[in-house]
């Protein structure tokens, strides 16, 4: 009981042009996750084009949102977190989420939780909406808090970019999760009821930046609920090191080269100009980069 697979969604042929690129990566750089199955979770399958099959060892699987969860941001992804979590055989013992706008550059041996952990996350970049440790709450968290009878939260993380003190906050570009702990199915769940919860959604989370990050505080809280924190693997910088905050970031925190990071994103275009990419690896992505993103997942 120790297989890894690594989950991908997209939901448009732009999008599987981009899965594709991901997953090459994989294969070309995963060193011993490298064959590791990859689950391609597809919305709307009738606008894509079946080009993934070519790659050995994917698995396509379609998926339609519950009718009874209003459009929301990012209800895609939980939802698809749930299924796959649903689908996992007792053999799985990490599903790892890949965004389409991220790479693989070194084998990502720590998204291999082994026996040893639950689930590995990397701290948010910003504090953005973020619980500062030492303040207390605001509306939105206690709200959050409240709905998953979460008291206190004794433990905290460090922000990447801003290296501020938080409460559980994680980035959800890339992570990994043991689906026997079921956190897929309870972060659908809950995402499901605090987004037809009218009296949260009018209030602490009517604006635009809270809801976009609502199921990535969810999901955090549940961690941080859920798990024995000891069992929560802390990522390092070098895994999803955020390429679109270069500029943002003091200079102890960039990486000297690509070649040096494990996975990186790059959300809205490849940073060619900021940042040193070696020989073969560059060669390889101006194969199959194109200007930037057209697809969220």
């Amino acid at each position: 009981m120790n297989e890894t697979c690594f989950l991908i969604l997209f939901r448009s042929e732009a999008g599987e042009r981009l899965a594709r690129t991901v997953i090459e990566s994989l294969r070309a750089f995963g060193g011993p996750l490298r064959d590791c199955a990859v689950w391609a979770l597809v919305f709307d399958p009738g606008c894509v084009s079946r080009t993934l099959p070519g790659i050995e060892g994917v698995h396509r699987f379609s998926l339609a949102v519950e009718e009874d969860c209003p459009p929301y941001p990012f209800a895609e992804k939980v939802y698809a977190c749930a299924r796959a979590e649903e689908m996992a055989g007792p053999d799985v013992r990490s599903l790892v989420w890949l965004s389409l706008d991220s790479l693989v550059i070194n084998p990502p041996l720590l998204f291999d939780l082994g026996p040893a952990a639950d689930a590995a996350f990397r701290p948010v970049h910003h504090r953005n909406i973020g619980s500062p440790a030492h303040e207390p709450p605001d509306d939105f968290w206690r709200g959050i808090y409240r709905a998953l009878g979460v008291d206190e939260m004794p433990c905290t993380v460090e922000s990447f970019v801003d290296a501020q003190a938080l409460r559980p906050y994680f980035n959800t570009h890339c992570f990994a999760f043991n689906p026997a702990a079921g956190l897929g199915r309870a972060w659908w769940a809950h995402f499901k009821a605090m987004v037809t919860d009218e009296a949260f959604q009018a209030g602490p989370c009517r604006d635009e930046l809270h809801q976009i990050f609502l199921h990535q505080a969810i999901l955090s809280t549940l961690v941080a609920k859920r798990l024995d924190w000891e069992r929560v693997r802390l990522l390092p910088p070098e895994y999803n090191y955020p390429l679109n905050l270069l500029n943002e970031m003091p200079p102890d925190c960039r990486a000297p080269t690509l070649n040096t990071l494990v996975n990186a994103v790059y959300e809205d275009a490849f940073p060619w100009t900021e940042i040193e990419v070696q020989e073969p690896l560059r060669s390889w992505l101006m194969e199959r980069m194109s200007g930037g993103i057209e697809d969220a997942g």
